[in-house]
């Protein structure tokens, strides 16, 4: 829809100053929460705008919309800590309102209501007809008992060809490697030490000797910084592998980005992980619905870390180098659920 700003002049004529100031800021500010956009704040007089409206109107305009006091691009400023706890508390509909939901909630509550609304389009329904898949409810219609369950068998036979290929090439791999350079009783212990550090910090102590290994060798491009922050967060488990949230729209990528940037996630790998929040940018053995079915047995063998506070998870490259090349993307990539995450 246009702006309200390109309709100043006419508005200004017909309602007043003071009304047409109380209507911009009601329309402006109320999009800008509810599309889940970023505000910005002029920094003089302190008028907030979302981003979009704005950066349009400075295009043509050096001055404030509301008070026309000077205004550039450099002036503005991310909004007060008071402007964004009022935007909190303001009630807002469902956004599923357009599949039947009349609940409303404050802002800050919505990302709890979502968890749990009934009328979810991507909530996890179990299959009445006699397959008991559990499956998004918006891909029901088109569920296909007699072929998910062959899918099924081919995706578990799948997987074992594949698990016992890898353990052949493990096996190969560690008697070449004995053979090579045998161990010592200290090398043993220490290998010892270093995994039994890991199993007790639960994986988050960053000055376990298993960490440390990780910094030193680096088989991956991440920065000292990106492995600390990644090793920070807690160790994941799946239990629904179907409630994954193939399509997440803007406002789910927005909420997932603002939780890792909450985390101490660092930008460049903030930026990269979110590009992969989507199935568009999945590697191969994710990115469809028919392949999902197929290899959802293989996503059990995923280390996966929690994004805090969302039914989210990262899967990064360097702690899944044992998964097939289909399954990976570096230097990851964001799964987004329903619910199932532990």
């Amino acid at each position: 829809a246009p702006h309200l700003l390109y309709y100043y002049p006419y508005l200004l004529s017909e309602i007043g100053l003071n009304q047409f100031i109380r209507l911009y800021l009601l329309y402006c500010l109320s999009l800008s929460i509810y599309l889940s956009r970023s505000e910005l704040q002029a920094g003089e007089c302190e008028h907030a705008f979302c981003i979009e409206c704005i950066q349009g109107w400075l295009n043509q305009h050096q001055s404030c919309p509301v008070d026309r006091t000077s205004l550039t691009q450099t002036d503005l400023r991310p909004p007060s800590r008071i402007l964004r706890n009022i935007h909190k508390k303001l009630n807002i509909n469902c956004d599923n309102v357009n599949y039947g939901c009349q609940h409303t909630c404050k802002l800050e509550l919505l990302p709890h209501h979502l968890t749990d609304c009934p009328y979810n389009p991507k909530r996890p329904v179990q299959c009445s007809h006699g397959c008991g898949v559990e499956i998004p409810l918006d891909e029901m219609a088109d569920h296909n008992c007699i072929q998910h369950l062959r899918m099924s068998l081919t995706g578990q036979i799948h997987a074992m060809e594949t698990k016992l290929i890898s353990c052949q090439m493990e096996i190969e791999r560690i008697r070449e490697h004995r053979n090579q350079t045998p161990i010592n009783n200290q090398t043993s212990m220490m290998l010892s030490e270093a995994s039994s550090s890991r199993e007790s910090s639960g994986g988050n102590n960053s000055n376990s000797p298993y960490n440390l290994q990780i910094l030193n060798n680096k088989p991956h491009n991440l920065s000292d910084e990106e492995i600390r922050w990644c090793q920070s967060l807690d160790e994941a488990r799946v239990r629904r592998w179907g409630g994954m949230i193939s399509t997440p729209d803007n406002t789910l990528q927005s909420m997932i980005r603002r939780s890792l940037q909450d985390s101490g996630c660092p930008q460049r790998l903030l930026n990269e992980l979110m590009n992969c929040a989507h199935e568009r940018k999945w590697p191969d053995g994710l990115n469809s619905l028919e392949m999902r079915q197929v290899n959802r047995v293989c996503y059990e063998q995923y280390v996966t870390r929690r994004i805090p506070s969302r039914q989210a998870v990262v899967v990064l490259f360097f702690e899944n180098q044992h998964m097939e090349a289909s399954f990976v993307r570096s230097p990851g990539m964001v799964l987004i659920f329903a619910h199932g995450i532990d």
